[in-house]
């Protein structure tokens, strides 16, 4: 089994959580927020931070700059029209401006579910990297390449690994929810 090779694929699912939990509003205007918004420009979809400059000028408002002009109302529009935001853009000829209105307590707690959510989709990408390298090692044994204790070795490698991971995603998602959770 390589272990390094295991680990990197935890990493990936570790900072996938991570990207995640940044598209999650707290309330407070973040340049994140918007990253996954797609804009169609010169006749494909581009993300937005190709297509403008992003900027969280305060704790309640985005400014969204675009490199070119003619892409303001595209970029109004694909913000409107992303429900799972609930934002509403208003522009002025050169800026896009996105007001970030305070979260209501349904809301907060709709937020909060989504990232539990987040986080079990995190740890089941997990378990299935440990199932996958533990399957590996289990084909090794018994095809005489490695002894009971080694797999009993790598089992035991794999589970420490899995529970440090286990114990960044819930340390994460704890911070977060408790970003979203106060007022």
């Amino acid at each position: 089994m390589d272990i390094d090779e295991v680990e990197l694929k935890m990493q990936e699912a570790l900072a996938h959580f991570e990207e995640e939990l940044k598209k999650i509003r707290t309330g407070r205007a973040n340049a994140s927020m918007v990253d996954g918004v797609f804009v169609e420009a010169y006749g494909t979809m581009m993300p937005l931070n190709q297509v403008a400059s992003i900027q969280a000028t305060d704790a309640t408002l985005i400014v969204i700059t675009p490199f070119d002009p003619t892409t303001l109302n595209a970029i109004s529009e694909a913000i409107r029209s992303n429900h799972s935001l609930g934002l509403n853009p208003a522009d002025d000829g050169k800026v896009v401006r996105v007001p970030i209105p305070p979260l209501t307590e349904e809301r907060r707690k709709e937020f909060a579910k989504l990232i539990g959510e987040k986080a079990e989709q995190a740890k089941i990408s997990l378990r299935n990297t440990r199932h996958d390298a533990l399957d590996d090692e289990k084909k090794r044994e018994k095809s005489s390449e490695i002894s009971k204790d080694d797999l009993y070795d790598s089992e035991q490698e794999l589970n420490k690994m899995i529970e440090k991971f286990n114990s960044k995603i819930d340390s994460l998602s704890k911070q977060k929810e408790s970003e979203v959770l106060s007022v």
